[in-house]
């Protein structure tokens, strides 16, 4: 897992339009495993900044799309929307064109853009306030760290695995809010 961590380091560092040519599937979904691993720590550390704005009172976190969202549909329907449709359209949308970006540069850019962007739109989760605002770089530092990934993924292996890492993450998240876990 060590490995699979620094190589998503150096990747995000300085990321490349570059196919991973080991195509073994055993290999593969090692990676895909580890990276998924990766992720949920990741925002596991994060867990902490967001714990700080609830706890200041400054962004009404209870007033969040997903929460307003459980309360209102099934568990079936919920976890369909987040766990199928929106990673199914979030990735065709973030991570689908950046193999269209040619040229070390426009790559880098193009890659960094689509993280970021794919990173705001969860802002919409929010009701948006001056506040909500301010502190989107902390809101939705999750969602930029986790782009990153899928970006990763998605440029070494394919659209398929950075759906497949974008709906399991997901699940494994929505999963935890229907057991009543903190999320």
């Amino acid at each position: 897992m060590r490995e699979t961590f620094n190589e998503l380091i150096s990747y995000l560092r300085n990321p490349v339009l570059e196919q991973d040519p080991n195509t073994d599937p055993k290999y593969r979904l090692k990676k895909f495993f580890h990276t998924l691993v990766i992720s949920i720590i990741s925002i596991g550390l994060l867990t902490p900044l967001l714990g700080l704005v609830e706890a200041s009172g400054l962004v009404d976190m209870e007033n969040h799309a997903v929460a307003e969202m459980i309360n209102q549909y099934s568990k079936i329907a919920v976890f369909f929307y987040a766990a199928i449709l929106a990673p199914l359209i979030e990735e065709v949308v973030f991570r689908a064109p950046l193999t269209l970006f040619k040229g070390k540069a426009l790559f880098r850019i193009a890659f960094y853009c689509f993280a970021i962007l794919f990173a705001l739109v969860h802002l919409s989760n929010y009701t948006i306030t001056n506040n909500v605002l301010i502190l989107a770089p902390i809101l939705v530092a999750p969602q930029l760290v986790l782009g990153g990934y899928l970006g990763f993924l998605r440029v070494r292996f394919g659209l398929g695995w950075s759906i497949l890492l974008h709906a399991t993450y997901n699940g494994f998240f929505i999963c935890l809010s229907f057991a009543g876990l903190p999320t």
